[in-house]
């Protein structure tokens, strides 16, 4: 039986939580990861936790940045490897943004850069790479796209705005590229990839999961797997996989 080919794909805020997740999956399945965050100390965390010999590269930076984001996709289009999967994982995790009323054009803006317009940046400069190859993208949203609690506009639309970029890119895109969202609900992202584990959390929050628990990373990084493998999901683009153990179809009063 030939070994199943190795491919590359980059992972936006790789440095911990979801993101560390996903990269150590591609990595453990055999391929190369390019793991990118604007956090030096958490990335470098990250780094030394994966396997020796782990076919793994780090990139500092904001991917919010226009420069640096061009500059990374530019490095990795002429060094001959190829790019199968990109990973829009990178963003402000903490959804509250306070009153709607009293919320800053500022904050807004650096809530739709960080997790909207970096993974607009993120796939521009991936998509000629991705041609090359017929590769796949994901993009990280959140259940936080399809229901609220107060004052988290910024998050939400954020969101939002994820899923629809990631049916217009599969439009655009197909059929050389596709290009799908996972939206994960309760992820318990506590432990760091070189930290002691977290306490327990209490039997009522697993309780409110259909499944039984609430979801690690690792949940995630098996779905985006999936979804990256073209052979496995080929006929899947422009969706939404929503995974949140039924989170958001308990009808609770």
């Amino acid at each position: 039986m030939p070994a199943a080919p190795v491919h590359r794909h980059v992972v936006t805020g790789a440095g911990r939580g979801i993101g560390f997740a996903i990269a150590r999956h591609q990595l453990a399945l055999g391929h190369r990861v390019v793991l990118v965050d604007r956090d030096a100390d958490a990335l470098g965390e990250a780094l030394r936790a994966l396997p020796a010999g782990a076919r793994a590269a780090g990139r500092c930076l904001d991917v919010g940045d226009e420069t640096a984001v061009d500059a990374l996709f530019t490095e990795l289009a002429g060094d001959g490897l190829g790019l199968a999967g990109l990973v829009n994982n990178a963003g402000i995790a903490d959804p509250h943004s306070g009153p709607p009323e009293a919320l800053a054009l500022a904050d807004w803006e650096r809530w739709l850069r960080s997790n909207l317009t970096g993974a607009f940046l993120c796939a521009r400069g991936a998509i000629p790479l991705l041609r090359e190859q017929r590769g796949a993208m994901v993009n990280v949203a959140s259940t936080r796209a399809l229901q609220s609690e107060p004052e988290c506009e910024a998050y939400a639309a954020s969101k939002g705005g994820l899923l629809a970029l990631t049916h217009a890119l599969a439009v655009s895109l197909g059929p050389a590229v596709r290009v799908n969202a996972v939206s994960p609900g309760w992820i318990d992202t506590r432990h760091s990839p070189a930290g002691p584990p977290p306490a327990p959390l209490d039997p009522e929050d697993h309780a409110l999961h259909p499944t039984g628990r609430v979801g690690r990373p690792e949940d995630v990084a098996e779905a985006v797997a999936w979804l990256l493998d073209s052979e496995r999901s080929g006929f899947l683009t422009g969706e939404n996989v929503v995974l949140d153990g039924g989170m958001t179809r308990l009808m609770r009063y």
